[in-house]
């Protein structure tokens, strides 16, 4: 099966029935295509094994003063129009919500969704993790210029030898990663299986296959480049990041993210991570949230890492994601953002300006633009991975149109 559906049309009954059907029954080798993705992305518990990520005791307050940008004509790069509401129809939207001057002005949700619901964010993660690292390196544990053996010393058999911390964040070490989405024998299906998010796939390797994440990293040997040479986008790099960190501070992933970001920045529930065998955190792609709470965390970005006078996440690192410049990158980024490049796990969609992107597979994203004074906020089922720019871009023209209505 691997038709879906939009938000307009009738849905699947996809683990409905009381026994479920078989053909109902979302496969273990499949949740993430369609049509299970549409259920599974909000159904991560059902999926994976996971470990919590505590709020704290207060919540930030989020005012609201919501619109319905439903009938908005928004002008598309390439001059098609479309309504608001078709580009969220299209683009197999879950929730979005747009935050403009100090308010959410657009908020929404569709395919089961709620407030309540906590929908996997893919790599928006990576985000999360260099926001924690941030705290880090503000509280002098954490050095980016210090080599990622210093803290991993059982990585100098690695193909991470001689590469350092900062270029771990940047994704310019010379690891050989494949990050071919739908190939089960890329080296991302290996992450699949180790981080215990699926089992092997028949057409796998078995002499590849390993029982964690960090049995996974341990494997990586081979080099196709100098450290600090190019850009290439490999999620494993954020999974060795996670364990830096946990290295750095001398506790677990999960603690870290609860007490230096979640709890201080005041989400409003619990997320939590999926794990692997061996209980660690899918650092680069297994953080599930709220809608809102994945807004207060673009809030934090803009706000300059400070919520309500508490600096969470330092300034310094604010400024160095949005004006740190280690000016590479590759075709595929390039092609997306002709002068943009990544830093510190956010994407830079242009380096003349502030702003920044934090996106994951099947449409997750984070847009924050310091200079409008926006965020906005999106979790989707794409039925791809990637490979469709449009989606993203035509979402982005519609929040900048709210942006502009609203003032």
């Amino acid at each position: 099966m691997t038709r879906t559906w939009k938000n307009s049309e009738p849905a699947l009954p996809i683990m409905e029935g009381s026994p479920v059907p078989p053909e109902w029954r979302v496969p273990p080798l499949d949740w993430d295509h369609p049509p299970w993705n549409r259920w599974a992305f909000r159904n991560m518990r059902s999926v994976a094994t996971t470990v919590d990520i505590p709020r704290g005791e207060s919540v930030w307050e989020m005012p609201a003063d919501v619109s319905d940008f439903s009938d908005l004509k928004v002008a598309l790069p390439g001059g098609e129009t479309k309504t608001w509401a078709q580009i969220l129809d299209d683009t197999y939207t879950d929730g979005t919500l747009v935050f403009v001057d100090g308010k959410i002005v657009a908020e929404g949700y569709w395919n089961g969704m709620s407030a309540a619901t906590q929908h996997i964010i893919f790599s928006v993660s990576k985000s999360v993790t260099s926001a924690v690292a941030g705290t880090l390196i503000g509280d002098g544990l954490l050095d980016v210029s210090a080599l990622v053996t210093d803290y991993l010393p059982e990585l100098e058999a690695t193909a991470w030898k001689g590469a350092t911390v900062a270029q771990v964040l940047d994704m310019t070490t010379g690891v050989l990663f494949d990050e071919s989405y739908g190939d089960p024998d890329s080296h991302i299906y290996l992450v699949d299986v180790a981080a215990n998010l699926k089992p092997p796939h028949p057409k796998t390797d078995p002499t590849k296959l390993r029982y964690s994440t960090w049995d996974l990293i341990l494997s990586l040997t081979e080099a196709e480049a100098a450290h600090g040479e190019r850009f290439e986008y490999r999620s494993i790099e954020t999974d060795v990041l996670g364990y830096v960190l946990e290295r750095a501070a001398g506790a677990p992933f999960a603690e870290l993210v609860s007490k230096r970001l979640w709890a201080p920045m005041g989400a409003e529930r619990d997320g939590f991570f999926t794990v692997d065998r061996a209980y660690y955190p899918l650092a680069d792609g297994g953080f599930c949230i709220t809608l809102r709470d994945m807004a207060r965390f673009g809030r934090l970005l803009l706000e300059d890492g400070m919520r309500d006078g508490v600096q969470v996440v330092p300034k310094t690192w604010i400024d160095d994601i949005r004006s740190g410049d280690h000016g590479l990158a590759n075709d595929y980024l390039r092609a997306g953002f002709p002068n943009g490049c990544y830093r510190n796990q956010f994407w830079i969609p242009d380096r003349s300006r502030p702003a920044h992107l934090s996106l994951g597979i099947h449409g997750q994203h984070i847009y924050v633009d310091p200079e409008m004074g926006i965020v906005a906020v999106k979790q989707s089922s794409w039925p791809m991975a990637s490979g469709v720019p449009e989606f993203q871009a035509q979402w982005q023209a519609g929040v900048k149109a709210i942006a502009e209505a609203f003032s």
